[in-house]
């Protein structure tokens, strides 16, 4: 494959090197064409360190990355949809103990599991999300039920689990989402400071666990995913962005596609997702300027942490994040690569 050389590259090398203190994530190269696909996923944000990570665990993660990415850009460069892309790649992170969706949920102040998803097709701007679901095998396809097969876009608790007994979406017992490591957690928690608990201002974890994916196919069409078991000691049914079209999942053909992780209360009160796309085309900015004055500006100016994937029209990708960490890939025909550090 060519090299991509970009104006001011050798400059940007230079700065990179000479800052190791507080290095930035380095930007996703543009392609010289619309590319046939692009695919963008994501697997959580916020204080994911080396110096904290096993050469062990670091490996577990990368591979998993890097099989839900192939899963999504096999669908693609077979000419499949960025819909089936998106779902299926979000599926295979649900069913991945390793990350905060599906069977790696974590638990709610009760100790159970209530999973939130959504979906959105950039082509007709339909979506579908639910939340607080419990028996659900694989949320995300539940939204895409709710989406394609209902007049409504958002469903919750027992009527989102009825609605998916009587369209055939894979239900489970709720202790298929039970993993030692999120129970430990929420024991943690609670003998810290369950007096806390519902403070919206408490960091209940590390890391804001969540996972998504963005896609462009051959047809030119965008679609967005996210998928989350939300907040270690949550409570009240409490829900976060990841379910909420406009805040943790936008995508629209005449922009971009996005899919967030984060700190979801801020994501919500400035309608991230929604933000990026409206920056691209009420003010004309590029992918990577909106993302980066959402995220890196807006954000952090209110005080919000995590970041969020996108991908646009012509194929330009954006993984922009300001917390320490964000678990994260992509690919493109000739491209792909993985990452978890900032400095990658």
């Amino acid at each position: 494959m060519k090299k991509i050389v970009l104006p001011g590259a050798a400059f940007l090398m230079l700065f990179f090197s000479c800052n190791q203190q507080n290095p930035a994530p380095m930007p996703v190269p543009a392609p010289v064409a619309r590319p046939a696909y692009a695919i963008a996923i994501h697997g959580g944000a916020g204080t994911i360190r080396r110096e904290d990570m096993s050469p062990e665990k670091e490996q577990s993660y990368q591979a998993a990355l890097d099989s839900a990415l192939t899963i999504g850009e096999t669908i693609l460069k077979n000419g499949g949809t960025s819909l089936d892309a998106v779902e299926q790649t979000i599926t295979w992170l649900e069913n991945c103990p390793l990350f905060n969706a599906g069977r790696g949920a974590v638990f709610t102040h009760e100790g159970k599991n209530e999973l939130d998803a959504s979906i959105m097709d950039g082509a007709t701007q339909k979506a579908g999300a639910v939340g607080s679901v419990m028996t659900v095998k694989n949320p995300i396809t539940l939204a895409r039920a709710v989406m394609e097969k209902s007049p409504h876009v958002f469903l919750t608790g027992r009527g989102a689990e009825q609605f998916a007994a009587e369209n055939g979406i894979t239900l489970t017992d709720p202790k298929w989402f039970f993993t030692q490591e999120r129970w430990d957690a929420l024991q943690k928690i609670q003998a810290e400071d369950a007096k806390k608990s519902g403070s919206l201002d408490r960091r209940t974890d590390s890391k804001f666990g969540t996972v998504g994916c963005a896609a462009l196919d051959n047809k030119g069409n965008l679609a967005a995913g996210t998928s989350t078991g939300g907040m270690t000691d949550k409570r009240w049914n409490r829900l976060g962005d990841s379910p909420v079209i406009g805040a943790g999942t936008y995508a629209s053909n005449d922009a971009c596609a996005v899919s967030c992780t984060g700190h979801g209360e801020y994501f919500i009160r400035y309608a991230v997702a929604h933000d990026v796309w409206a920056l691209m085309v009420y003010k004309g900015l590029s992918l990577n300027d909106a993302c980066e004055l959402v995220v890196n500006k807006k954000l952090v100016e209110k005080g919000g942490e995590g970041g969020l994937i996108a991908v646009d029209k012509d194929g330009n990708i954006s993984l922009t994040f300001n917390s320490e960490g964000m678990y994260r890939g992509y690919a493109r025909p000739g491209e792909r690569k993985v990452m978890i550090y900032k400095e990658q």
